[in-house]
């Protein structure tokens, strides 16, 4: 009898030390667990800081003074510091005449209906919702303007080069890398000289999308070995690089590397779900309507992501936005045109 009250308490002494080792284990899982996070957490933060900043050791090169930069930009524009300037010579020196020819490609897009816009319940209100588009035949440059075809305009028009250029010629290696740091205006500036124009938003969308409403230009899978985003890279790339991200037409870049100017102000798409819209392309892109102050205040559409963005933002439906005097190192553009253009100027 008295065994078996032992037994008892003892059955009872180990069940309750039992439940205290499940409690103690369970407290330091839960306790390691959100140190193993925290420790995550910790290495992206570093990570990240490295990306978008810089060594230590170069601090003196990157501190100025309060309005120090608009000092800088009021020089550049003026073009204080542009004592150099490429030649005829040296501008076909930039790149072989070969890559010349085939980053001046534009693609026919032919005339007819495709889905724009998407009804996805996580995407952004204003990329919604999915409606058809009727958009006329039209032409479109296979890769954005690189740097190199950027220097061409900049030399023929004694145009403002980009805030990044030393002393007026583009960064050494970055010949067949996207031109960065350009404006709506620039952008258009770019187009109207080449004979050309911005492509209109319904225009940019099919040519990365195609006809069968893709996500992104190569289907509906994300596939980063396709594209430059998200700081996978940490700059732009050259146009060239990614070819398998192709869109169905044939169209590369079309997501990430740069983010695109397109002609459109940004609005709601002012239209119901399955409802068909018939686009007709502008002819003149120099508006001459309303005060420069409006105009500057009007935000216009940007498209394909970049290579800062996050993978979503580089969706063929998305839109993004910015004014159209504003400038940054992931903001780019390519040219359109109603018509195919058998020259290209030198």
């Amino acid at each position: 009898m008295s065994r078996q009250a032992i037994s008892e308490k003892e059955l009872i002494k180990r069940k309750r030390l039992g439940m205290a080792i499940l409690l103690t284990c369970v407290a330091a899982a839960m306790i390691g667990g959100s140190l193993h996070v925290i420790e995550l957490g910790s290495m992206r933060m570093d990570e990240m800081r490295g990306k978008i900043s810089y060594d230590i050791a170069e601090v003196d090169d990157h501190v100025r003074a309060a309005g120090e930069d608009i000092r800088i930009q009021a020089a550049h524009e003026a073009r204080e510091h542009d004592n150099e300037f490429y030649s005829v010579d040296t501008l076909s020196e930039l790149v072989s005449a070969d890559v010349k020819a085939e980053l001046d490609q534009m693609i026919f897009i032919a005339a007819g209906s495709f889905e724009m816009g998407t009804n996805a319940s996580r995407s952004n209100e204003t990329d919604q919702p999915a409606h058809y588009v009727d958009v006329p035949a039209f032409w479109i440059d296979k890769y954005p303007v690189t740097q190199a075809q950027y220097a061409h305009f900049v030399v023929a028009e004694h145009y403002r080069a980009p805030l990044n250029w030393e002393k007026g010629k583009i960064p050494t290696g970055l010949e067949e890398h996207p031109v960065t740091l350009v404006s709506w205006y620039n952008a258009r500036d770019y187009c109207a000289w080449a004979g050309k124009r911005l492509p209109q938003e319904a225009e940019w969308e099919k040519a990365a999308r195609g006809t069968t409403a893709n996500r992104w230009p190569w289907g509906n899978k994300m596939d980063v070995s396709r594209l430059n985003t998200y700081y996978n890279i940490g700059h732009t790339t050259p146009v060239r690089q990614y070819e398998h991200g192709s869109s169905p037409y044939g169209a590369m870049d079309m997501a990430g590397n740069v983010t695109e100017w397109v002609f459109d102000e940004f609005k709601p798409y002012n239209v119901v779900k399955g409802q068909r819209i018939s686009f007709q392309p502008l002819k003149d892109q120099f508006t001459g309507t309303g005060s420069e102050d409006v105009e500057r205040t009007t935000n216009r559409v940007m498209r394909g992501g970049s290579w800062k963005s996050d993978p979503f933002s580089t969706e063929s439906y998305h839109r993004n936005y910015s004014l159209p005097n504003m400038a940054s190192d992931f903001y780019g553009f390519r040219c359109a045109s109603s018509k195919q253009i058998n020259e290209v100027k030198p």
